[in-house]
Order: C-alpha cells, then sequence, then structure tokens
C-alpha cells in the first residue's frame, strides 16, 4: 500500500469505524492513534497513519486504493497499463514476469495469453 496517511474524512464510516470526523478524532485520541499535521492545509487539520489504524479499515483502505489505481491506468495508454499492472504485484511474482520474459521473450508472452490459445492459463 502506498499511502501512509489519512485525514479523518477518507476514514468516516470504514468498516466499523465512527460516522462523522469528531467520532474518527475522538476514537483517535482514546486509541493513541500515531498522527501528524496535514501538509497544506490551513488550521490544525491532522491526518492518521494506517498502522495506527485498527485492523478491521486496513483492507477497505487497500481495496479502495487499488480502485484508484486502475482507474489510473483507464487512459488505455499501454505503457501506463503495463506499469500500473507491474506495481501491483508482489516482489516474486515481478521476478517470475521479468525471468519469464528474460528467458522466453515478450512473443512467447504473447502467444500465451493470445485468445484462442488452448492451453491453460
Amino acid at each position: 500500500m502506498k499511502k501512509e496517511w489519512f485525514a479523518a474524512k477518507d476514514l468516516v464510516g470504514i468498516n466499523g469505524l465512527p460516522t462523522s470526523t469528531q467520532g474518527i478524532h475522538g476514537m483517535a485520541r482514546r486509541q493513541g492513534w500515531e498522527k501528524r499535521r496535514r501538509i497544506g492545509v490551513q488550521g490544525r487539520a491532522v491526518e492518521y497513519h494506517i498502522d495506527s489504524l485498527p485492523n478491521m479499515t486496513k483492507p477497505a483502505l487497500i481495496i479502495q486504493e487499488k480502485s484508484a489505481e486502475y482507474l489510473c491506468a483507464s487512459y488505455h495508454d499501454p505503457l501506463l497499463i503495463w506499469i500500473e499492472s507491474y506495481k501491483q504485484l508482489n516482489e516474486a511474482e515481478r521476478e517470475q514476469i521479468v525471468s519469464f520474459i528474460v528467458r522466453e521473450g515478450m512473443t512467447a508472452m504473447i502467444k500465451r495469453i493470445s485468445p484462442g490459445d488452448e492451453r491453460p492459463h
């Protein structure tokens, strides 16, 4: 997950969290969430670190972030789609893809994923 800091408004109502920003701030105070001042915002706005949040909220935040990445990749630019897809792989998957391309080449990869290919994927 790339994003580590979340404003209270981003957390409202997620997986059992309070449904108001005041409720989020109150829960954060009671549970001692790690916070910092929000950059570029006037006033006393703060944001909370993901490791301080209850475990039940993390999966929902991860899902929201991935959706945003897919949205960015929808420009139909093949390079952007490739880059965003590659970023979403874990290290072992990245190594496997790169190893396959180095060993077999892009042509073999294209043949493997082309429609009409009868081999199981």
